[in-house]
């Protein structure tokens, strides 16, 4: 539910309902949370910056920088006493899943809502089920998750059993080496066929415990921990160096964190990434500014070479341009000022690129006998990820400025 006072502030807020019915009022981003008057529970929902860190070519097991830097998530996070809710006396081991649950029931027509990746263990769609390795074969992550958790369909535990075992094998020899006897490969493949989040309230969970308790149980052993993951848990590099070499040699990936890491107070996640993400080119060129300003300062000028057309709308500061590009995308920039003494203009994106507070400048700048042409955009990623962004942004301008050197000559440099 949306809410605006008078000056126009919009306040979001929501009930979270417990198990036993009980409702607790909850205001979006309020970190402070809500807590039961009982004291045994405490809400809160908002955006955060994402814990987790991704920072591989999983197809290729190639090192990369955290895919997931800079990104926020909406969140909801629940801290209640274990003692008072989960009745540890009757056993401390427990299986947890999070999952999205259409509210709305189907309508006469067409499907019903679509469920979201229901998670337990960390990746079981995007890296133990669909190995992006394994070239050719069904993906089967929808119909994953259709299956209810801690029921999957009996009918189709085969096809996701034999899909696991197919997978785990690849990984087995993504470094050349057999780490995997064929008994301890499909009992891996077992252990993950129903996929919840292992842990023992009993016994400490740290940073380093997740899945300990699954390892411990296949390999014969008593497990020493309480499993499970905290916030700031290198959960990926810890299920890559499991599923690659049973625990041989620990692979760490291009990242040892998070954007940010998570607090050791409620509610545990970090605030959000706000800081304004930038894309800078430049080119030096031996020609005169007012020579190259010539070709690429004016706002509707179609010089770029992944630019198909441009249209104006308006004239003069506030105009439009729509950019169609070669590929057949299209970007609405709007000019927000232009100084042709100074050799610069700066623009705002309206659609096209998925992006806020996007904004570019252009200009150019002597330099000895000739000149250096920079241009510059800053953003934050929407509904996308930064490097997503930059795979959209990065090339408009690397290729625009590269295009200059066959008209005015030398090298690129980029940031």
């Amino acid at each position: 539910m949306l809410e605006r006072d008078a000056t126009g502030k919009v306040t979001q807020r929501g009930i979270c309902t417990l198990p036993d019915a009980r409702e607790l009022p909850v205001t979006v981003n309020d970190e402070q949370g809500t807590t039961a008057s009982e004291g045994d529970v405490r809400v809160f929902a908002g955006l955060r910056s994402d814990p987790f860190y991704l920072a591989w070519i999983a197809a290729t097991l190639k090192k990369v920088p955290n895919l997931l830097q800079h990104n926020n998530v909406l969140c909801m996070v629940v801290e209640f006493d274990t003692r008072r809710v989960l009745d540890p006396d009757k056993g401390s081991l427990f299986g947890a899943i999070a999952e999205t649950v259409p509210t709305e029931p189907p309508g006469p027509i067409g499907h019903p809502p679509a469920r979201i990746d229901w998670i337990g263990r960390p990746e079981q769609t995007n890296i133990r089920l669909n190995n992006p390795a394994l070239f050719g074969v069904d993906d089967i992550r929808d119909l994953w998750n259709q299956q209810t958790p801690f029921a999957i369909s009996k009918e189709l535990q085969p096809l996701f059993l034999q899909r696991l075992k197919d997978s785990f094998a690849d990984w087995d020899m993504r470094d050349g080496k057999a780490d995997w006897t064929p008994e301890a490969l499909a009992a891996n493949a077992n252990v993950f066929l129903d996929d919840f989040l292992l842990f023992d309230v009993a016994k400490p969970i740290t940073d380093e415990s997740h899945l300990e308790i699954e390892k411990s149980t296949i390999d014969g052993r008593s497990y020493q921990t309480g499993g499970g993951r905290t916030v700031d848990a290198n959960s990926i590099d810890i299920l890559l160096t499991w599923l690659v070499n049973h625990d041989r040699e620990f692979l760490l990936g291009g990242a040892t964190g998070a954007t940010k890491p998570g607090m050791k107070v409620f509610p545990y996640l970090a605030t959000p990434n706000t800081e304004l993400q930038i894309i800078a080119e430049s080119v030096e060129l031996p020609a005169a500014p007012e020579e190259v300003w010539s070709l690429i300062g004016q706002f509707g000028g179609a010089w770029h070479p992944l630019v198909a057309k441009v249209s104006l709308t308006g004239t003069g500061t506030g105009q439009l341009r729509t950019i169609g590009t070669v590929d057949g995308k299209e970007m609405v920039e709007r000019l927000e000022a232009i100084d042709n003494a100074k050799r610069f203009f700066r623009y705002t994106n309206i659609a096209g690129i998925p992006a806020s507070h996007y904004a570019g400048i252009l200009e150019v700048t002597p330099n000895g006998s000739g000149c250096t042409v920079v241009w510059r955009v800053q953003f934050l990623a929407n509904n996308q990820t930064d490097a997503a962004v930059r795979r959209i942004v990065s090339p408009l301008l690397r290729t625009g400025l590269e295009s200059l050197k066959s008209r005015f000559g030398v090298p690129i440099h980029g940031t």
